[in-house]
């Protein structure tokens, strides 16, 4: 399931009034910057001048055609099956911390790179699950999101190549514990209503309002979890693909029922969407986590929803 999702640069924007100044990170443009803790997004200005960084790890999510046909010099093709867990009930699930680690490894990933993570066409939510996993596997600090993708960077005129990229060594990374960054159905239930938790449906509105069906095989139901409110994925982005600014992006969040201090909990079809919202949420300041199981999950548990 694909939305259309990219982070905007910026150094400072107003905070709408009714919320707490909220932090809006900057992007890095020294040297010296860019080895502390990484923005949630780069610019391919920022990729173009270290792209031969000795930690850098680039990584393409999209169609492998699309890869082999061109690609940013350096970059590494990777699918969304590559980090995620898909033997189970559920289409899309978090591995085990041993598992995640072996793949990651497996990406040449180690604990001293930076990784910037980058779509080939419109495949932004596969781009911000695969950032929001290598936050669960905590390395947040050392993780991004491309601004604008292989389209922007293509636009720019940017350099490209079909040559393969060299045959990934494997990375070193030491054991992790998984971040608390899920949920489950019984966390939802259990707070869903409580004071400082808000619960946003990511899916389209079409499928909030129950017009389309929705769920997992077999289950398929119309509606949304009681008391979710809607913020769908394709909110938060302009026609170029790129992250609102964080006045509307706040804004949103607030028409959602987001109050300060609130922490939100996200979820949609599989839990792929959802984390794009996520991503919004964490660049404006706003604690969230994601129901992995999402709607399938729910509807598979044979949980009420509403209408």
């Amino acid at each position: 399931m694909q939305i259309k999702i990219l982070a905007k640069s910026a150094v400072t924007f107003a905070i709408l009034i009714g919320f707490a100044t909220l932090p809006y990170r900057a992007h890095a443009q020294t040297a010296a910057q860019a080895t502390a803790q990484a923005e949630p997004w780069v610019s391919t200005a920022w990729l173009e001048s270290h792209l031969h960084d000795p930690n850098l790890v680039l990584l393409q999510v999209g169609e492998e055609s699309e890869y082999k046909s061109a690609h940013i010099p350096g970059a590494r093709f990777v699918r969304l099956a590559d980090v995620a867990a898909t033997s189970g009930e559920l289409s899309l699930e978090m591995p085990t911390a041993p598992e995640l680690r072996q793949r990651l490894q497996s990406l040449g990933i180690s604990d001293g790179s930076r990784v910037v993570v980058y779509f080939g066409n419109d495949q932004v939510s596969e781009s911000t699950r695969i950032v929001f996993t290598l936050q669960s596997a905590g390395l947040g600090a050392h993780a991004s999101l491309l601004d604008g993708g292989m389209p922007k960077w293509r636009r720019e005129g940017r350099t490209l190549t079909d040559r393969a990229t060299a045959a990934t060594q494997s990375g070193t990374l030491a054991p992790f514990n998984l971040q608390p960054t899920i949920v489950d159905a019984a966390f939802v239930r259990a707070h869903v209503r409580q004071p400082g938790y808000v619960l946003i449906d990511a899916r389209a509105t079409m499928y909030y309002d129950g017009l389309e069906e929705s769920g997992a095989d077999g289950h398929l139901r119309r509606g949304h979890i009681p008391g979710a409110h809607s913020l769908p994925f394709s909110s938060i982005t302009n026609d170029d693909l790129t992250l609102k600014k964080p006045a509307e992006l706040l804004a949103l969040f607030r028409n959602a029922g987001v109050k300060p201090g609130d922490r939100v909990i996200a979820y949609c079809h599989i839990g792929q969407q959802a984390t794009a919202v996520l991503f919004a949420a964490r660049a404006v300041g706003i604690d969230a986590v994601l129901y992995d199981g999402s709607f399938e999950d729910w509807t598979m548990r044979d949980l009420p929803v509403e209408l």
